[in-house]
């Protein structure tokens, strides 16, 4: 079971909106990098017993012949491990927003094997899905030679600003390291509201109101508005995406953003790379990483890799969404925004489409 890409993205961006938020939230996801950095709780080493479940689980999962995208969690049962997901998806959904997890045995399984288990575990956290239009189930974080300004960042080695993804949970599964750099760089964006709040409250209620977002021609369409912050029942939902935000351009080839957008984001990314703020970590082979993309924002340095093929970095990335267990009224707020934001998408297909028509009709009479 897993969503489309579609159904995946109006879910995530279905977010309960009553209010702006005008006092800073005091809440577990409200965190601060320079409290965690001599803590260990938000980091998890699997034991022994718990490694052999998830061992005896790929086996039956594999005996059942299913192809990855088949997979239930029945599949792959965990009858112990499954207490600790649980525990894991509250604390990232209600809790801090994230959570990291070491020792999943990856240097002695296939990548077959350990994209196995990582969609698997997927299915017990919530429910996975597709990441771009052609309906991959799993993200290979690696950098493939391609352009960053063709294609999305993340199958390059560039250095990727502060973003979340399109889903309520990412997860990264680290395979192999870079030989420098490309580590992990987190942030509470409760957190830089806060700070934001406190330091120009005349501009929160710009980022109530929507940006262009890149899409870098995925769907069909050159952007999609977005509305970074929606905030209901004692809860900011955050989405941001600095690079994509910032190279959103129209037919014309002007960039959507006027000189006070650029202003917020450039003070909004000042406040996240905060070293007060904002949490680093460098992923060794065998953990995983769980983020909200809703109060957490994640970035990552540039990186210097090896150049043979199977030493290169490499993660795997999935991306869950989480059944709603909201009050009504919170979800007939949730269910209104979700239906707002598939008649925009509409829209913008159709207009992006008729625009390209239009423009592919006067280039073909210039050339005659």
């Amino acid at each position: 079971m897993y969503k489309t890409l579609t159904a995946q993205t109006i879910h995530y961006f279905g977010r309960p909106h009553s209010e702006v938020l005008r006092k800073p939230l005091t809440v577990p996801a409200a965190w601060k990098g320079c409290d965690l950095t001599a803590r260990q709780d938000w980091r998890e080493s699997l034991s022994e017993a718990e490694i052999d479940e998830l061992d005896r689980a790929l086996l039956h999962a594999k005996r059942t012949g299913k192809p990855m995208g088949a997979v239930t969690k029945e599949d792959f049962p965990l009858p112990t491990l499954t207490s600790e997901i649980d525990r894991w998806r509250r604390e990232v959904q209600m809790g801090r927003g994230f959570q990291v997890l070491r020792g999943i045995p990856v240097e002695r399984w296939t990548r077959a094997d350990a994209e196995l288990f990582f969609w698997s575990f997927g299915q017990h956290l919530g429910i996975p899905g597709a990441q771009n239009p052609q309906g991959d189930l799993l993200g290979h974080v690696t950098d493939t030679g391609e352009s960053p300004g063709e294609v999305r960042h993340y199958r390059t080695r560039v250095h990727i600003d502060y973003h979340c993804d399109a889903a309520d949970v990412v997860g990264l599964l680290c395979l192999r390291k870079a030989k420098h750099g490309g580590n992990s760089r987190i942030v509470s964006s409760v957190s830089v509201y806060n700070e934001l709040l406190r330091r120009r409250p005349d501009c929160v209620d710009r980022l109530y109101d929507p940006f262009m977002m890149d899409t870098k021609g995925e769907g069909g369409v050159r952007y999609i508005p977005i509305r970074p912050c929606r905030f209901h029942a004692g809860r900011l939902r955050t989405f941001y995406h600095s690079d994509y935000f910032r190279s959103a351009t129209g037919f014309d080839g002007r960039s959507t953003l006027t000189p006070d957008d650029r202003a917020l984001l450039d003070l909004y990314n000042e406040i996240a790379d905060s070293p007060e703020l904002y949490l680093d970590m460098d992923l060794e082979p065998g953990d995983v990483q769980l983020l909200s993309n809703h109060t957490v924002l994640h970035a990552r340095t540039g990186f210097e890799d090896f150049s043979e093929a199977d030493r290169k970095r490499h993660l795997l990335r999935l991306w869950v969404s989480i059944p709603s267990r909201e009050p009504f009224a919170t979800r007939l707020r949730t269910q209104r925004s979700r239906l707002g934001m598939a008649a925009v998408a509409v829209r913008f297909k159709v207009e992006h489409a008729l625009r390209s028509r239009i423009d592919g009709v006067a280039t073909r009479r210039e050339r005659r």
